[in-house]
């Protein structure tokens, strides 16, 4: 006998009705029972569902965070929803977000708190770029309320660090010699497991303290007529074993057996589905989670370049046999759904732009550098000094170059810089960072210091810098503080555009240089960022103090 559907499913399917779903929906599902929930339709209305006391549910839009959080692992503990996601050559790595409904996210903290591979990741005698932290997993031990974090950096060695809390320090606590590519991080009760690869998927059971490897197994071959399967994602859910793959970048199989090792079937979740951001790519490479009520979701990313990978989230149903069936709209992915119907967050979440004055002694979670910083050359006490650490021409040679991920599909970041301390040879100001950049910054030549517009820095496909970067506008510069600003426009598509200009009030602006076109190849993975940069080109010694940094959208 199907037990009677939990009230968010009801709710849930309230609001759907007046989304254009199928007459049909796939059963819903509890963690407890997928398989066995009653089956669901799209008639019932929001007048149905006010009747038998159930709250009718908001809708809310996809994507449900336009920001550069790709490869995405999400888990629930609790009421409390996290997700992990990659971050290549900045540090600190491995950032985790937090939500309380699927929707609304904020910085929590980083799993990776330097990226301690190898003196590339310093910039010293070398670089790192599209190496690092990527395709990663994250996943909680209940019975010990402690979360790991694993994953594989330079195709030979495997990472794991955990901690107790996500906004603490991580501690590294094992280095395997393999490497888990692509990895999902699954504990069968206590027992860890790690589903990798690609094409060729394997499992590994790891010892009960995640240090080292217990037992190995190839369990699939992706059939040739699929081609490439990887991104990784493992669970248990009623008994069955799931591993989640991408085809990339435009399809989601599914792998499901009644053992870890298998045999495993395979199905199709997606394939060249459409999405729901104009001009991006099709959803795909992401988690399973499901609601403290029993619902389930689908949270993948979508490619949005200029911007990077951003997440989507859509609603989850299961066949009557166990296998996840995602839920679309008009045959797509939906621009909506209704919101997760979930407990009451604790508090409200913390807003992904605004204002930032550096208040305290440390950075907040939402900054990486670029690669590992020289803690000696910076520091934050109610405002960001940061001294020259490298002498370079060469913007991406620069320590201590600190991003920020824009805000799609269009934002502005602004900067509060006092320039008294450089030194001649300086260069420092607000920058569009990725393999072709731009920025507006000033220079410090002969005893004075003007502004100037530079573009063209640009990198090759094996990220070694071609161009240091033309001047195309300067200006004169007054006193010894002034306020930088840049506007993005990241929507995928023709424009594309970038802009710089300049303020010595705080208020009024004045452009400075042309529009800067963003390059839109997926090939650096990352998407631009916003970033404040100090380096010398002379001699080390000079100091700028940014006394803020707002992130705007309309």
């Amino acid at each position: 006998m199907s037990p009677t559907p939990h009230p968010s499913r009801r709710g849930l399917i309230a609001g759907a009705s007046g989304l254009g779903l199928a007459a049909a929906l796939p059963t819903w599902a509890s963690r407890d029972s997928p398989a066995s929930a009653a089956p669901t339709t799209a008639g019932a209305s929001a007048a149905d569902a006010s009747a038998a006391g159930v709250r009718p549910l908001a809708d809310f839009t996809n994507p449900v965070l336009w920001q550069d959080f790709a490869d995405i692992d999400v888990i629930r503990v609790g009421d409390t929803f996290y997700y992990s996601a990659s971050t290549m050559h900045y540090s600190p790595g491995a950032p985790i977000l937090r939500s309380w409904n699927l929707v609304d996210w904020e910085f929590a903290g980083h799993s990776v708190p330097r990226l301690d591979f190898g003196a590339k990741y310093d910039l010293d005698g070398g670089r790192a770029y599209v190496d690092g932290i990527w395709a990663s997993t994250l996943n909680h031990r209940a019975s010990e309320n402690r979360f790991y974090w694993l994953g594989q950096t330079d195709f030979s060695r495997t990472h794991v660090y955990t901690a107790t809390d996500v906004e603490a320090a991580w501690q590294r606590i094992a280095t395997i010699p393999r490497a888990y590519y692509d990895a999902g991080l699954l504990f069968d009760g206590d027992t860890p497991y790690v589903a990798y690869g690609n094409t060729q998927i394997s499992v590994a059971q790891l010892s009960d303290d995640l240090t080292s490897e217990v037992r190995d197994e190839q369990v699939f071959s992706t059939p040739p007529g699929i081609g490439t399967l990887e991104g990784a994602r493992f669970y248990k859910i009623n008994g069955n074993y799931y591993i989640f793959l991408t085809r990339p970048a435009n399809g989601q199989y599914i792998l499901k057996s009644t053992s870890p090792f298998g045999p495993y079937e395979l199905r199709e979740l997606l394939l060249d589905l459409p999405g729901p951001i104009q001009g991006g790519g099709v959803p795909h490479q992401g988690g399973l989670v499901d609601t403290p009520g029993g619902d389930w979701y689908y949270l993948a990313f979508i490619d949005a370049y200029p911007g990077g990978r951003v997440p989507a989230l859509a609603p989850i149903g299961w066949t009557g046999d166990g296998w996840p069936e995602l839920q679309l709209v008009g045959g797509a992915w939906g621009a909506s759904y209704p919101e997760p119907d979930v407990p009451a967050p604790p508090r409200e979440t913390r807003p992904m732009t605004g204002l930032d004055t550096f208040d305290g002694t440390a950075l907040a979670p939402h900054w990486e550098w670029n690669h590992n910083p020289d803690t000696s050359r910076f520091s934050v006490d109610d405002g960001l000094t940061l001294a020259t650490a490298t002498v370079t021409d060469d913007l991406y040679s620069a320590r201590n170059t600190l991003t920020r991920r824009i805000q799609g599909p269009t934002s502005t970041a602004t900067i509060d810089i006092d320039h008294s301390a450089l030194t001649d040879g300086d260069r420092a100001g607000l920058a569009l960072l990725r393999d072709s950049s731009a920025c507006i910054g000033l220079v410090r030549e002969g005893g004075s210091t003007r502004l100037a517009m530079v573009d063209g820095i640009a990198m090759d496909s094996d990220w070694n810098t071609v161009s240091t970067g033309t001047e195309r506008a300067t200006a004169d510069v007054s006193g010894t503080r002034i306020w930088l600003r840049a506007q993005a426009d990241i929507s995928p598509g023709a424009g594309r555009q970038a802009h710089f200009s300049y303020s010595t009030d705080g208020s009024s602006f004045t452009p400075l240089g042309p529009g800067f076109t963003l390059r839109h190849e997926w090939q650096f993975f990352m998407g631009y960022r916003f970033a404040i940069f100090h380096y010398a080109t002379q001699t080390l010694g000079g100091s700028v103090r940014v006394a803020s940094f707002d992130l705007t959208a309309p």
